[in-house]
């Protein structure tokens, strides 16, 4: 799907918009949930174009972040949850770096029909 470029300004100020929500977690943990919210609202305006990859990251990110975040903190008396947490931290940090990376670029996270990661 084809989406005229005011339209689609308006939609990578969105994308931008859970990149910030995402970093911003870090220090106040509900802002994630509101960009997974803001990814579902607008899920169908994005459908077909290449920012539906954004969103589709946005949400891997954010889902597989709560998992590892909820086994982490569970697993935190057993020491192991430490390194959890602490590689979950990493990981974070390169998802939203990346992502946002590629949206200034312009460019998809995923090869279209493959779901194979642009390297």
């Amino acid at each position: 799907m084809q989406i005229d470029s005011e339209r689609q300004d308006e939609l990578k100020k969105y994308t931008f918009l859970v990149y910030i929500l995402q970093a911003f977690g870090f220090v106040i943990p509900i802002l994630p949930i509101v960009g997974i919210i803001i990814n579902f609202i607008k899920d169908d305006d994005v459908r077909g174009s290449w920012l539906e990859t954004h969103f589709a990251w946005q949400k891997n990110t954010f889902w597989y972040g709560l998992l590892w975040t909820i086994l982490g903190v569970v697993t935190a008396p057993f020491l192991i949850g430490y390194a959890v947490l602490g590689l979950l931290t990493i990981w974070f940090i390169y998802r939203i770096a990346r992502g946002w990376i590629y949206l200034v670029d312009g460019k998809e996270m995923y090869r279209p029909n493959t779901g194979e990661i642009h390297e």
